[in-house]
């Protein structure tokens, strides 16, 4: 019985710690999907269009600090869309983040590699904002 116990032991806290490494990968992930939205939708309440693309990547950014995700390459980028509908023509605002996560940071410290995870969200532009 202790031999059975002695290798089914490793083998069931590998399984556990992968169990553990995928969760924080997709909580990472999701953190980067808040980001993009929290970007675009600040983009699109704007008060001053000049402003809206670093506005974006502020809101962006800070809820990247905020959920304690450190990148080791971050890429904010801001678009202008249009959408054409029945009712007439919306502008769209198009952040998409791409964030490099090292897997030290994520699972275990002095683990190495990375994962590159990527949002984009859009949002339409409020055309009753406070001008």
């Amino acid at each position: 019985m202790a031999i059975e116990a002695a290798i089914l032991a490793p083998a069931l806290v590998v399984f556990i710690l992968l169990a553990v490494a995928a969760g924080r990968i997709q909580t990472a992930g999701g953190t980067v999907e808040a980001a993009a939205r929290a970007g675009a939708r600040t983009a699109s309440i704007s008060r001053e269009p000049a402003r809206a693309d670093a506005d974006a990547r502020a809101a962006a950014d800070a809820v990247l600090r905020q959920d304690g995700v450190s990148c080791q390459r971050l890429d904010i980028a801001v678009g202008r869309g249009e959408l054409e509908t029945p009712a007439g023509r919306l502008v769209t605002v198009t952040v998409s983040v791409s964030c490099e996560v090292g897997l030290g940071d994520l699972v275990v410290p002095g683990l190495p590699g990375s994962k590159a995870l990527k949002a984009e969200f859009v949002s339409v532009v409020d055309r009753y904002r406070g001008q």
